[in-house]
């Protein structure tokens, strides 16, 4: 089969990716494994080191003491990539590298292995931008901590990346700061089915897709295969995008984070527009600043799994606002979705499912079908309706998940496999209430 997509300059942009034939929405454009890639640390003990999964009691790698499997299948099949970085662990231990440390290091190895070939790669490492003469002195001066870092975790089997023994890497490879750069610019967010960060990872090629705040394009894992998939029908040379980022902001704080982050100014239909700002931004600025002041603590206690604190947080925020504030507010429906978060968590699933039922309308503006973080939204209002056996809600909230998700992860995905089951198990409650 032909490929669906080549590379092409892209006006304004540099690199791209294009289409080769018609695409239709919900088609599978694009799969690729890997080159490179790792569990990220805050997760390291949840999901396993080789397949992804997440799993309790995991095994633990006896030297290392950082790696986890699911089975000593999983352990085995893994030692190839995982026994030289399991030598860099033991020497640095107890401290941990980042997860970009980690993924560089791994690329290293991974370049540095004769089985690991890039031949069939769309796009080189060496033509992967670094955005260095581009960036603030303070943010290259975070990156030179971290290359530093790097240089030490990986002494012990390549003790000098600029000698003849890395050799094998690409030139700007081997100065670590550019590879740093490179790897922080360029790596993807692994994610599972429900779009749960889980790990981090570089497929070369794929970093040729440029951004757009409305993408035709989305990115789902399986494990750690990426799956492209159109979200809209795409038309031979159209360029093929996808989005950098967490659209659910306002025009100014996207831009911002993506020249941060990735050193462009978005210039997107939907960001010269601005055509859903005022929406994102309703009501009197003087009413909801307070939501907007308090979601960086409130952020914190999330990341620190302070739930009672976070729910008592958000929950008296939006009293406080009330109806003066409209339910369509970015940071309304964050501190909404925050707490309903809390709730799960806390196991208060009457509140969970009232303030995600609140989401349900707001996500259907914000996020155009088929959008993968509007079907995931839907599968975990529909979970809760479920387990309140309201049964007939809930198997309607699953039929418009499937709608999305059948479309954005694909028919294989088990994400859609999980929506069909439950689906049957809500038919199979009817019957049996039914028939008493």
């Amino acid at each position: 089969m032909p490929p669906k997509l080549k590379r092409f300059v892209s006006p304004g942009k540099g690199n791209g990716l294009r289409a080769t034939v018609r695409i239709r929405r919900g088609e599978l454009v694009y799969s690729a494994e890997p080159l490179a890639c790792c569990v990220s640390n805050k997760l390291a003990r949840d999901v396993c080191h080789h397949c992804f999964s997440r799993r309790e009691n995991l095994l633990r790698c006896s030297q290392c003491k950082m790696a986890r499997y699911c089975n000593t299948t999983c352990q085995k099949q893994a030692w190839c990539g995982h026994k030289t970085e399991c030598k860099c662990l033991k020497s640095l231990r107890p401290r941990v590298p980042t997860d970009s440390v980690r993924l560089a290091a791994r690329l290293i190895f991974a370049l540095l292995s004769p089985s690991k070939s890039s031949s069939e790669e769309l796009y080189t490492l060496e033509e992967h931008e670094s955005h260095l003469s581009s960036m603030s002195e303070n943010k290259k001066q975070g990156l030179s901590q971290l290359a530093s870092m790097l240089e030490l975790y990986v002494q012990q089997e390549v003790p000098d990346l600029a000698q003849e023994g890395a050799s094998a890497l690409p030139p700007s490879c081997r100065d670590p700061l550019s590879l740093i750069a490179k790897v922080t610019c360029n790596c993807f967010t692994i994610s599972d089915g429900e779009l749960q960060e889980i790990g981090v990872g570089l497929y070369p090629s794929l970093s040729l897709l440029n951004h757009d705040c409305w993408p035709n394009c989305v990115m789902v894992f399986v494990g750690t295969k990426l799956q492209l998939r159109a979200v809209r029908d795409i038309n031979p040379e159209e360029e093929l995008t996808i989005s950098y980022i967490e659209t659910l902001s306002s025009t100014e704080e996207r831009r911002r984070q993506l020249e941060d982050q990735y050193h462009f100014t978005c210039r997107c239909q939907h960001c010269d527009s601005q055509d859903k700002d005022g929406l994102m931004l309703s009501g009197h600025k003087s009413t909801w600043d307070p939501l907007k002041e308090a979601l960086p603590r409130l952020e914190g206690l999330k990341a620190e799994s302070d739930w009672q604190a976070l729910l008592e947080g958000c929950s008296h925020l939006l009293s406080t606002v009330g109806c003066d504030v409209s339910d369509e507010n970015v940071y309304k429906l964050r501190m909404t979705d925050m707490a309903a978060d809390a709730c799960i968590h806390l196991g208060h699933w009457e509140e969970a499912v009232g303030y995600g039922e609140k989401t349900l309308p707001v996500y259907s503006q914000y996020y155009p079908d088929p959008h993968p973080v509007h079907g995931v939204q839907l599968v975990r209002v529909a979970k809760l309706q479920h387990y309140l056996e309201r049964i007939e809600d809930a198997l309607d909230t699953f039929k418009q998940a499937y709608r999305i998700i059948k479309l954005t992860h694909g028919d294989d995905h088990p994400m859609t496999a999980q929506l069909l089951m439950k689906m049957e198990e809500c038919r199979a409650e009817m019957v049996q209430f039914n028939s008493r």
